[in-house]
């Protein structure tokens, strides 16, 4: 998704990042991206239970066959107490529903309904105006290229928050 607006330009007062060193360092990078794109992601799925939760929790849902709460739970990292309350939000909405295991009666698949459906697809056509916002400087092979390259480090990344031995330190 590209937009054709062009990129802001930075303050005139702005010493400017290549001034300082800051353009090639990692973490300086990261965050900008990543406070940036949460300002302006948030408010496209802010009309889910939940925001941003309630968004990845749906997205888990339909990104394979149905789970139990608890390894959507896992996947996205979030508190077992959490996610049983994001859920009831959700479910109380419509978007999605419980229903038992029928392997295992204890555990709860999670699925999402009609209503869920057209609520996500909403949510994700206003987040992909969000994003080209951001990426709007980036042609589509790099925004391809981009998105690839995040995905590789995101598993890192995932890795090292399961096993933090695993840290450079």
């Amino acid at each position: 998704m590209t937009s054709s607006a062009p990129a802001p330009e930075p303050p005139a007062d702005d010493p400017g990042v290549e001034s300082i060193g800051l353009d090639s360092d990692l973490g300086w990078a990261i965050r900008l991206v990543s406070g940036a794109f949460r300002r302006i992601a948030t408010g496209s799925v802010a009309a889910l239970p939940g925001g941003p939760r309630g968004y990845l929790v749906l997205m888990a849902v339909v990104s394979g066959p149905p789970r139990s709460q608890l390894a959507i739970a896992q996947q996205l990292a979030l508190n077992k107490t959490v996610m049983t309350y994001l859920l009831d939000d959700l479910e109380a909405e419509g978007l999605l529903t419980r229903q038992p295991d029928p392997v295992d009666r204890r555990a709860r698949r999670v699925l999402i309904t009609e209503k869920g459906t057209r609520a996500l697809d909403e949510a994700r056509a206003r987040l992909g105006m969000a994003e080209a916002r951001l990426l709007g400087d980036l042609d589509p092979a790099e925004e391809q290229q981009l998105r690839q390259l995040l995905e590789r480090v995101a598993r890192t990344a995932r890795l090292l928050e399961i096993d933090p031995a695993a840290d450079c330190r």
